[in-house]
């Protein structure tokens, strides 16, 4: 939190962070700028005072933007920049950067590039070496991993799954493997309030019906909810009852699974080997796989491939 001292210094840091080193017009300003979620009253002055002396808005939709600047009497031209139009869009915003404009970026509702667009845009201006500035605030990620009771960290951000059964399957399947190789981690993911019953079945099959989670819907609105409990109960209960509003589903990592007895490691240890993988990188794979303390499994592999080497020789 180091940067945090030098709060005090925004306003100089950020006119120093404009400077060019060559004889044309100073770069200007690319500002990300995080909006509520729900409630209107979360939007920060700062982020307002981005918004306000902007010469324009990039936004996903002009009248979800549009609005929240007419609520506060803020009135600077706003340009559209979602998924659909964001490659051609971005060396026009780049011209714009290079000669000296002052240009914000808004999601509808969060932070933005965060399962919002923005990524391909943030990108050209750091490639081009144009200045690139963020104004924190309300994240639905966050704020529902706080609140769901499950450990904050690690956690991974997946964010939206596919809408496809096989494709959604597949990378729910990419996901347990790699906590079978070692990954323990709260899991957070975005979801569409129609798929969220058939997500959460997904879920309970591909990670284990009894993996802790929790269900966050309309956070920061009148009727945020937050529905904890196993991902097999939280599937049957959202087949029974229809959601409604933004949602964000976090699953806690797995529970540890019991040590490897001495014949599975060896078992593990003797068919990596056999597949010509060195030994470090083979104890290194079982220890991950099973939880094993890797010294361990090291001493042990170098034992197995030894006999191993003496029966051949």
């Amino acid at each position: 939190m180091a940067a945090a001292a030098a709060g005090g210094e925004d306003e100089a840091g950020g006119e120093a962070t404009r400077r060019s080193g060559t004889n044309g017009p100073p770069p200007g300003l690319l500002t990300l700028v995080a909006t509520p979620i729900g409630n209107l009253g979360d939007l920060s002055p700062r982020a307002l005072e981005a918004l306000r002396s902007a010469d324009a808005v990039l936004c996903e939709d002009t009248r979800v933007t549009g609005a929240l600047l007419a609520r506060h009497g803020v009135s600077v031209p706003l340009v559209p920049l979602h998924e659909h139009n964001e490659a051609a869009q971005v060396p026009r915003v780049i011209g714009r950067l290079a000669a000296g404009e002052k240009l914000a970026l808004a999601s509808d509702a969060g932070t933005p590039l965060m399962s919002d667009p923005g990524y391909r845009l943030v990108r050209a201006a750091i490639a081009a070496g144009l200045p690139v500035t963020a104004v924190p605030g309300p994240n639905a990620a966050v704020m529902a991993v706080t609140l769901s009771g499950l450990p904050p960290h690690p956690f991974l951000f997946v964010g939206f799954l596919p809408a496809r059964a096989a494709a959604r399957a597949a990378e729910l399947g990419g996901l347990r493997a790699a906590e079978r190789a070692g990954l323990r981690a709260t899991l957070v993911f975005y979801e569409a309030p129609h798929r969220l019953a058939e997500a959460l079945a997904a879920m309970a099959e591909a990670l284990g019906g009894d993996r802790p989670a929790a269900v966050a819907r309309e956070l920061t609105k009148r009727f945020e909810e937050v529905r904890r409990g196993s991902l097999a109960e939280l599937a049957a209960w959202y087949a029974r009852h229809e959601a409604r509003g933004e949602v964000v589903v976090v699953v806690g990592p797995p529970a540890p699974e019991a040590p490897a007895g001495e014949a599975e490691l060896d078992a593990r240890l003797r068919e990596a080997l056999a597949a010509g993988i060195s030994v470090r990188d083979a104890a290194a794979a079982v220890a991950a796989a099973t939880g094993a303390a890797r010294k361990a499994v090291y001493r042990r592999a170098l034992e197995i491939a030894r006999a191993a080497a003496g029966k051949a020789g």
